[in-house]
């Protein structure tokens, strides 16, 4: 198990170094590969997509990656629209919902998912508003909430909340900040009663004392939160690029999976020295500690499969908010034929 103190953080890159470097191509072979520009979060919910490329699981697929970092989700299914990335890495918002309902893009893989026991996104509250008795989830009820956007994956989840203790959501009071940093600066300096983070991003909050985390989500109401995808045009100029894309997503999924969630006989997350080289891959792009990592990995189904179930249900709610259009269902921007989903 991860032993705080145990390497300092410059020992771990070595390692991870030493570690990752095996799977790496010749050089030469990167020089002649495809580009494929990535959107992605800073997070270690992606930590798949930075294990494949620190392991030269996408060079060997003959991909030279480009990763492309944004400050909230929304903007990622923007971009990959737009074209100024090709494929998107992250949480299911409404915006994207709305872009791919009308054929600009297409779902293709899962990303992390909202499940007990497994750090994601967490509920929290400011010091000043704990201090005055919020010291529940259900006493969020009437606070001021800072999420990113409306729409989004936050957005979401606190519905997803309200509705599981019987209020409306109507009840709390939603305050769209735009990125994951203003959401953090709110909630410190007090301007909010209570925030959703993800769990790299509230970790060292709650660990310096600037915010007190009340639970996660995963533990109250599991969901399909993230998932890959991609420009329909992208998609159908180059789908075996794709399908190589995907299948070095899937050794990263897997390595994610397989050695990072392993738990131990206490139950709790069991990470030797392999796990130790891919939290410091991770680490390394989330620019946060390797401690701060450890404690912040989300569950990852280990072959990117979504739970289309989910999905839909996603779907219908934002549609039944007026947030996206009607014309569409999950069958229509979800292409199974790179990973079959769930069941």
């Amino acid at each position: 198990m991860w032993r705080e103190g145990a390497l300092d953080r410059r020992q771990l890159f070595r390692l991870a170094g030493a570690a990752l470097a095996v799977g790496l191509a010749p050089a030469g072979a990167k020089a002649q590969a495809k580009t494929i520009r990535l959107g992605v979060l800073r997070l270690a919910s992606a930590g798949p997509v930075f294990i494949a490329y620190e392991k030269g699981y996408f060079t060997n697929e003959g991909l030279a990656v480009e990763l492309k970092f944004f400050d909230a989700a929304q903007p990622i299914a923007v971009a990959v629209t737009s074209g100024d990335v090709d494929l998107g890495v992250t949480a299911f918002t409404g915006g994207l919902f709305n872009l791919a309902g009308k054929g600009q893009m297409k779902v293709i893989a899962a990303q992390s998912r909202e499940e007990p026991g497994y750090p994601l996104i967490a509920y929290l509250a400011s010091n000043k508003a704990h201090d005055a008795g919020l010291k529940t989830l259900a006493d969020l009820r009437g606070k001021s909430i800072g999420i990113t956007q409306i729409g989004s994956s936050f957005h979401y989840s606190m519905a997803l909340l309200a509705k599981k203790l019987g209020f409306p959501i109507s009840e709390v009071r939603l305050q769209p900040l735009q990125s994951l940093s203003n959401v953090s600066s709110a909630l410190i300096g007090g301007s909010i009663e209570a925030a959703l983070l993800p769990a790299t991003v509230s970790q060292p909050l709650v660990d310096k004392g600037e915010a007190v985390r009340l639970g996660f989500v995963g533990d109250e109401t599991p969901w399909q939160l993230g998932a890959l995808f991609a420009a329909t045009k992208f998609l159908g100029g180059d789908r075996d690029a794709v399908a190589r894309f995907v299948r070095a997503y899937q050794k990263g999924c897997r390595d994610y999976h397989d050695v990072l969630l392993k738990k131990g006989p206490d139950g709790k997350l069991a990470h030797g020295p392999e796990a130790e080289a891919l939290l410091a891959a991770i680490a390394k792009h989330v620019n946060q500690p390797v401690e701060v990592v450890a404690k912040s990995l989300a569950f990852v189904e280990r072959d990117g499969r979504l739970l289309l179930d989910s999905v839909a249900d996603q779907i219908e709610f934002y549609q039944s908010q007026g947030m996206v259009d009607k014309g569409f269902t999950v069958k229509d921007i979800v292409d199974t034929s790179f990973v079959p989903p769930v069941g």
